[in-house]
């Protein structure tokens, strides 16, 4: 247990203090001006699609590679990094070109241009974050992204304070890419095993092919993820991205913790090594993980759900109301995102990506028929609609898979969640009525830590 809860101790601290600092860069910017926060959002929403392209599914095949090749693996990471220069070429020349046909106005097509560019150059220094996890030391990498979040979100706030034109406010993500990049390149450089080697031209299309699959799959996941703040600014303005894209926010930022800290830059490379050669160690360790995530899940929805009309005033303050409602609607995605990522990284390690990306083909399918039909019609609940029923159908899909071959979800698991929300749900109508309402909420979350304070338990006596 302590060969994960290290390596992510490391994560979580470095990914506190960016969270943190992102948090007050952007609450700050939405206080000061709701349209350009929602330029920014746009201009994220498409930045994640781009890293996609960079990546280029590059990352997950690294880990098998560096696993494999041992001493040999800088030549792989040579090649690697060469890849997604090309790509990130590419990938900005595609980027101008959309920008171009969807018509932006000026500001809005550099604020565009110049957040692609920056979240593109985040995928080259994941090239390096991979060699470093595989290697163990997430410290170095924590280290390092710590470093680079004060610095990138400091020129972000400065700047901001001071005024100057959304176009340069921008740059802060220049910033803390760069950081990432040199910081990562000259610690896995100092790695012993880690040389470089000339990228070979035949070797890199062999790896471009071999991991074009995990690129289709990250593509696809963007893609749907992200299409329908699309659609509503083509039905609802930026002001409507806006709203939408506060309590996104909140909920994207607690999912990534789990599907980017926890299950893949730690236990996916475990389940990499562990497949194949101890079977009933990683359905311990998936059934364990499910657990886990199932309770952490529910108390968290339930947090969002009765104090949304608290936590987005509190953070984006009170030009922000249709987003109260709209992070109701989207808290289900906390647990529908918890138990697919699981799902999807055991398939990943299963050497199952060809038949996950069908689900993801059938998930952007769907979300694209849902955009096109809900968002015209009301464009803020059809927009939170569309993504949590398509997540929905995705989780459904690789959940059902999972579960067939590894039973991730056990009876007992179904039975004590019953119990413990059915008896959380009985306290909290109870204490709504004699309590005041802090009082009436932290009593509906104690049979979560009871339960919790109880498997732990269990957990040290196996």
């Amino acid at each position: 247990m302590s060969a994960i809860l290290r390596p992510l101790a490391y994560l979580l601290s470095a990914r506190w203090a960016r969270e943190g600092l992102q948090a007050v860069f952007f609450i700050y910017l939405a206080r000061k001006s709701a349209p350009t926060y929602g330029e920014f959002m746009l201009s994220l929403g498409l930045g994640s699609i781009l890293l996609m392209g960079v990546e280029f599914g590059l990352n997950y095949h690294l880990v098998g590679e560096i696993i494999r090749k041992g001493e040999k693996a800088g030549e792989t990471l040579s090649q690697a990094l060469a890849l997604k220069v090309c790509l990130l070429t590419v990938a900005l020349a595609g980027t101008w070109r959309f920008v171009s046909w969807q018509n932006y106005e000026a500001q809005l097509a550099w604020i565009m241009l110049l957040m692609g560019a920056g979240v593109g150059l985040e995928g080259l220094a994941s090239t390096f974050f991979v060699a470093l996890q595989v290697a163990g030391r997430q410290d170095l990498e924590g280290k390092i992204r710590t470093v680079a979040a004060a610095l990138g979100f400091g020129y972000g706030l400065i700047t901001l304070a001071l005024g100057v034109p959304p176009i340069l406010i921008v740059l802060f993500k220049w910033v803390e890419a760069l950081t990432n990049l040199v910081g990562g390149a000259l610690t896995v450089r100092r790695l012993q095993g880690f040389s470089w080697r000339r990228p070979n031209l035949e070797s890199m299309r062999r790896l471009l092919w071999t991991a074009s699959i995990f690129a289709i799959i990250e593509l696809v996941a963007a893609i749907y993820n992200k299409a329908n703040i699309f659609f509503l600014q083509n039905h609802g303005g930026v002001n409507a991205v806006a709203q939408y894209s506060a309590p996104w926010q909140i909920v994207e930022g607690l999912t990534a913790l789990v599907s980017n800290l926890l299950l893949h830059q730690v236990m996916f490379p475990i389940f990499v090594r562990l497949w194949g050669t101890d079977q009933e160690e990683i359905s311990r360790l998936a059934r364990a993980t499910a657990r886990w995530l199932t309770l952490a899940a529910f108390p968290l929805m339930f947090f969002l759900f009765v104090e949304s009309d608290r936590i987005i005033p509190l953070i984006f303050g009170p030009r922000f109301q249709d987003a109260v409602w709209l992070l109701k609607y989207l808290a289900p995605a906390i647990i529908i995102a918890f138990l697919h990522n699981l799902a999807g990284f055991l398939m990943m390690s299963m050497d199952r990506q060809r038949l996950l990306l069908l689900f993801y083909l059938g998930g952007l399918l769907a979300n694209l028929g849902l955009c096109s039909w809900v968002i015209p019609l009301a464009p803020l609940p059809g927009a939170a609609a569309a993504i949590v029923l398509t997540k929905g159908v995705v989780a459904l899909m690789t959940v059902l898979y999972v579960q067939r071959r590894l039973q991730i979800i056990t009876l007992a698991l179904l039975r004590d969640m019953a119990v413990i929300s059915l008896v959380a749900l009985i306290l909290y109508g109870v204490g709504k009525i004699h309590l005041p309402r802090l009082l009436a909420e932290s009593l509906a979350l104690a049979p979560f830590l009871w339960a919790g304070w109880r498997w732990r338990r269990l957990d040290k006596r196996q």
